[in-house]
């Protein structure tokens, strides 16, 4: 039992279950789109993920999070490193024009860690009500705007659509992150829990995720995409409803992270 919880926080921990997250919803996107599948896209786009979400995470400028991991921290270097080469190998892979339509997003993830503004001072991620739209801005860029570019996909009007509804989604999917993180974000952050309070952000959550919803029926017409996509929304309220500062330790970073996997595989079953 305790191997499977080391193996079970390093798999956390390392970032691969965010990134088989964000790998999902490339997929999705391609499945909605019958895009066809582009192995060195969507590998080069998963193991970015890990490598991205690792230096967010564990640069010098953030180690003031997860103070518990430093037992951990050679082995998730390391691992890091092992997925930066790959990120390389497939990036060699791509076209010029293909690297070309990810440096904005990598510009964005470079900046929300180091520090530029106020006299070198203060990144990205310390600008006030700025954090979670960054977040849902790159994760809705990668896998929605990229991989219909490359997959030739001509429907401007679905691609701004799916576009607007996937960056409605993830800031629905991050709130229960940011009510985990109220007390330990610094305060002039100023996160939705921060300044509404929990129960008026679940209120806003809610709101939001049903706009989101109502786009699904403006971007596919298959009902079973509409079924699939009310029950993901279900259980993403769920999720939200019954987050708290107090929550497990794998609640967000596990089961909230878990539910784009789920979209996925259930798109694959249906």
């Amino acid at each position: 039992m305790g191997f499977v919880k080391l193996l079970l926080n390093f798999y956390v921990n390392s970032s691969i279950h965010v990134a088989v997250a964000v790998y999902s919803l490339v997929r999705i996107t391609e499945s909605y789109f019958q895009l066809s599948y582009n192995e060195n896209l969507n590998y080069f786009i998963f193991y970015a993920t890990i490598t991205g979400y690792n230096f967010i995470k564990y640069a010098g400028v953030a180690k003031f999070y997860h103070r518990s991991l430093t037992k951990s921290m050679r082995l998730i270097q390391i691992f890091s490193l092992l997925c930066f080469c790959l990120l390389v190998y497939y990036g060699l892979k791509l076209g010029t024009n293909t690297l070309f339509y990810f440096l904005p997003f990598g510009l964005l993830t470079v900046v929300y860690v180091v520090p530029f503004l106020g006299g070198f001072q203060k990144n990205l991620r310390r600008v006030s009500y700025l954090k979670i739209f960054l977040v849902a801005f790159v994760w809705s860029g990668v896998t929605t705007t990229i991989p219909m570019i490359v997959g030739e996909d001509q429907q401007g009007y679905s691609l701004v659509l799916l576009f607007v509804q996937r960056m409605l989604f993830i800031l629905v999917l991050i709130l229960p992150f940011e009510i985990r993180d109220m007390q330990l974000d610094f305060k002039d952050l100023k996160t939705l829990p921060q300044k509404i309070g929990i129960e008026k952000t679940k209120k806003v959550g809610f709101v939001v995720l049903l706009f989101s919803l109502t786009m699904e029926f403006l971007i596919t017409t298959s009902f079973s995409n509409k079924n699939i996509y009310l029950f993901i929304c279900f259980m993403l309220l769920i999720l939200l409803m019954r987050s708290s500062q107090s929550q497990s330790k794998f609640y967000s970073s596990f089961w909230v992270e878990s539910l784009p996997i789920l979209w996925w595989i259930l798109i694959l079953i249906f």
